[in-house]
Parts: structure tokens; C-alpha cells; sequence
């Protein structure tokens, strides 16, 4: 497993790669940025789990392309692309469609249009927020048919403790949440995104997936922390079967 993205030359980004090779990722491919600051967050949880997270993101950090040209895409099963660095996930989806790779976005809110990164995934996973901006409708099932016009491949969308829908075969199909007790929502949403590629890169069908995300995200709910808090396929595959 491979982590490309942005960091500056900032004890953030020392400590964040530290603790991203302690779990088996390769950071090799980062693309460090000397004179700029590593995006991060202020994550606040109350008593009941729910976050807020102030986020910062410096406008040094470059967008240009170029240092990803140097990467093969074509050795990845699978491709999770957010949309903090939309240029860079537009490339990257691109060179997953020339490699015939199958590609998930994390299609959550952001300044920018992510039209061309929902025309170009092969599965969009939108939170709440994200497809109400993106499509102008607050009523998520509305949302995912207008989404479903822009795109080819498949559309989610997150809604918390309610699951999981999406379009299949331009029929509506929900999943619900695994019950918890939820001590910290930090991350959920984007542990439920890796666990959905990681189901994606393994082939499982589409109900299997956002079950097996579902109870990613759920498990890590009722541990305090983002990373931290993740379970093992061990624990998740028990809590499954």
C-alpha cells in the first residue's frame, strides 16, 4: 500500500509519515514541498463522539502535476483518490482508466469543482455534505440520481448512522450502520472509503462492500482516535462472520 500526496518540510509531515511506515505504508512516492506547512486539522469530540474538525491547508502546498508523472500506476489493484488535491487525483484517475484500474473517490466537500473526478471514478462515495453541494439537493436520494447523471460508474452516499445508499442498475439499494456504542467519530468517513477499497481491489460485490466498510467505520467509532482506532481484518472479518 502506497500513500501519494503533499506534505511540506514540517515536523507534521515527519510525524505523520513516521506513523503511516509503522502500519506498512510506503511513503517514498510523498511529494515534499520544503518552504511550504503540512496540511492538518483541530479535531474537537464531545461526550456523545461527535466531531469538529478546523482544518488548515497552506496555499503553498504546490498543485502542479508534474512530480506525479514519475509514478506507475499500473501496479495498483486499486486507487482511492480524494479531492484536497484535485489536480493531482484528476492525473491519477486518468492513469487509472488508461491501466484499466479500478478507482474509488472520496467525494466529500470541497472549495473546487470535483466534476471531472466524478466523471472519471469508477466508484464515488459521497458523504452527506459533500453530495449536497455537489448536486444542490439536501435530500441524498435525490442527490445520488442527479450524481448518477454525471458519471458511469457507481454512486454512494454515507449518512452517518443510517448506512449506506447507492444506485445499481438505476435501483435504490441501502445498507443500514452496525450499531455501536460510539465513544469517537473522528475518521469514520474515511476509514469507510479505505475499507471500501481495499473490497473493491479484493472484487467483492457491491452489498459485501459497504457491509464490510459499514463495519470498518463503525468498529472504529468505538475507539478514541482516527488512525488508532481502526480494527484489524482479523476483528472485522469475526465481527462479520
Amino acid at each position: 500500500m502506497d500513500f501519494i500526496g503533499r506534505v511540506g518540510g514540517d515536523s507534521v509531515a515527519e510525524t505523520m509519515l513516521a506513523e503511516l511506515s509503522s502500519y506498512g505504508v510506503d511513503v517514498s512516492k510523498v511529494i515534499r514541498i520544503p518552504n511550504a506547512s503540512s496540511a492538518f486539522s483541530a479535531v474537537l469530540v464531545d461526550d456523545e463522539g461527535e466531531r469538529m474538525i478546523i482544518n488548515y491547508q497552506d496555499k503553498s502546498l504546490i498543485r502542479d502535476i508534474e512530480p506525479l508523472k514519475s509514478v506507475d500506476f499500473s501496479t495498483y489493484s486499486t486507487i482511492l483518490c480524494d479531492v484536497r488535491w484535485p489536480e493531482g487525483a484528476k492525473y491519477a484517475l486518468e492513469q487509472a482508466k488508461k491501466y484499466n484500474v479500478p478507482t474509488v473517490l472520496d467525494a466529500d466537500l470541497s472549495p473546487d469543482s470535483i466534476a471531472d473526478l466524478v466523471e472519471l471514478a469508477d466508484h464515488v462515495a459521497f458523504s452527506e455534505p459533500g453530495l449536497e453541494r455537489f448536486t444542490e439537493t439536501s435530500d441524498p436520494i435525490e442527490g445520488l440520481k442527479i450524481a448518477q447523471k454525471r458519471t458511469k460508474g457507481k454512486v454512494y452516499v454515507t449518512v452517518g448512522a443510517k448506512g449506506c445508499y447507492w444506485l445499481e442498475n438505476g435501483e435504490l439499494k441501502h445498507q443500514t450502520g452496525k450499531v455501536v456504542d460510539v465513544v469517537d467519530t473522528t475518521g469514520a468517513g474515511d476509514v469507510f472509503h479505505g475499507a471500501f477499497a481495499v473490497a473493491v481491489s479484493e472484487q467483492m460485490e457491491t452489498r459485501q462492500s459497504v457491509i464490510f466498510s459499514n463495519t470498518v467505520a463503525a468498529l472504529k467509532c468505538t475507539k478514541l482516535g482516527g488512525r488508532e482506532g481502526i480494527p484489524s481484518r482479523e476483528i472485522v472479518n469475526a465481527d462479520i462472520n
